[in-house]
């Protein structure tokens, strides 16, 4: 496993850290790739009954790195939604322990969680209509999903933010803790002391029973594929390229 992600399996719960807090964790190529071996990993080993996602030093996960982000067509766009797709699809029940900034991509991240917890410096932030560009990697879908029409609009057309207990008021995350990866584990004891086999059922029947006729895994894929072609097309305009260059500046 990279470096730039780390496994530690204890109590029958992988917890899967996405680890370069100097750069806020931001989602490259190895990242995102690091991130779809841990889950399929965690899948594998029949020991391991949940898993739980965080990131390492102050930011949980500070959105697509803008190089990578700023060279990419589709293509590429699809290798850094591979990650968070991975735990969107993973068959295990996921937590996302949000310790602090989740932008853009690392808002991504943690939607693509089935249960949210907030530290204290939790701040869930879209992001993209400020770099000008179209949400990506299914966010709208996820967004309302998540919290309804109407507050994923204030997110994705006004450029809302939401801060921990904002984020709650909202149904965003499950609750505030101090130490959320403490009280993620704490959630994950119940599947890791239930039988595997019945924890992925349940989960697999919670798919499919929340809009009867449809898995929501097939929902999220059709959401991405409306998305890309948008937000590409948006990143290759000479505004987004204007703003990256303005971004990147010391």
């Amino acid at each position: 496993m990279s470096e730039l992600v780390l496994v530690d399996v204890a109590d029958r719960v992988a917890t899967v850290t996405v680890n370069d807090p100097d750069r806020r964790n931001a989602v490259t190529a190895e990242i995102s790739a690091g991130l779809r071996a841990a889950i399929e990993a965690a899948e594998a080993d029949t020991g391991i009954h949940a898993v739980i996602v965080t990131g390492a030093g102050k930011a949980f996960c500070a959105g697509a790195d803008l190089t990578a982000l700023g060279e990419a067509a589709e293509d590429g766009l699809r290798v850094i939604y591979d990650g968070f797709l991975a735990v969107a699809n993973c068959t295990l029940p996921t937590i996302a322990a949000v310790n602090g900034a989740a932008v853009g991509a690392g808002l991504n991240l943690a939607l693509a969680a089935d249960v949210r917890i907030a530290g204290p410096a939790a701040l869930f932030d879209p992001r993209f209509q400020k770099l000008g560009i179209h949400p990506g990697g299914g966010a709208t879908w996820m967004l309302q999903r998540g919290v309804g029409p109407q507050v994923a609009r204030a997110a994705l057309l006004f450029g809302k933010r939401f801060d921990a207990d904002e984020a709650v008021r909202h149904g965003l995350a499950l609750e505030v803790a101090d130490d959320p990866v403490a009280a993620a584990r704490q959630l994950a004891a119940g599947p890791a002391s239930a039988p595997r086999d019945v924890v992925i059922a349940t989960k697999a029947s919670m798919r499919a029973t929340a809009n009867p006729g449809f898995l929501d895994s097939d929902q999220h894929a059709i959401a991405v594929d409306v998305e890309i072609a948008p937000q590409a097309q948006s990143i290759q305009s000479p505004e987004f390229q204007r703003r990256l260059a303005a971004a990147k500046k010391p």
